[in-house]
């Protein structure tokens, strides 16, 4: 038992759901930005993009696809190992699938941004303006879960360091 009252199965049940809940939200913008990035080929503009553009368009579409395998990956999982008494291994994988999905959605995001700064302000604005989204990513989903890891900024009924719930 933990401070939740909550047998193992209970919590592994509750993590799992969790997860799946951080997936739709995140789920729903990998799909927008693939939509785009499918779109964005069939534009009259796209035949005059340079091979820069186009090596960073592949790369970003492909990053894109990616990321919406990452995070569907957990449903699969799931659906692959239902009923096997696999919830704990489908919650340790899924977090990390999902921890995956989102270092590869902070490069098609930047991919994307890359592209699109490129064509409308040039390379240069382009370069800086992508590195400029990465790093926002980067400060946001990694740096500042961190500092609030080492401030120990968390209430009485955050999980004590070391649950399962940090997974």
């Amino acid at each position: 038992m933990n401070d939740r009252n909550e047998t193992p199965l209970e919590r592994d049940d509750r993590n799992f759901s969790e997860l799946l809940q951080e997936l739709r939200v995140i789920q729903t913008g990998v799909q927008i930005l693939f939509a785009f990035l499918l779109t964005l080929a069939f534009t009259p503009r796209f035949p005059g993009l340079d091979a820069v553009q186009r090596g960073t368009y592949m790369a970003t579409l492909l990053l894109a696809v990616l990321a919406a395998v990452l995070f569907t990956a957990p449903a699969a999982l799931h659906r692959a190992l239902f009923r096997r008494g696999a919830k704990r291994k489908i919650v340790d994988v899924s977090s990390r699938l999902a921890a995956a999905g989102l270092a590869v959605l902070a490069l098609a995001l930047t991919g994307a941004v890359l592209l699109v700064a490129d064509v409308v302000l040039g390379r240069g604005a382009g370069v800086a303006i992508g590195a400029g989204a990465l790093l926002v990513c980067g400060v946001t989903w990694l740096g500042l879960p961190w500092l609030l890891r080492r401030r120990g900024a968390f209430g009485q009924a955050d999980a004590p360091r070391g649950t399962d719930d940090e997974r």
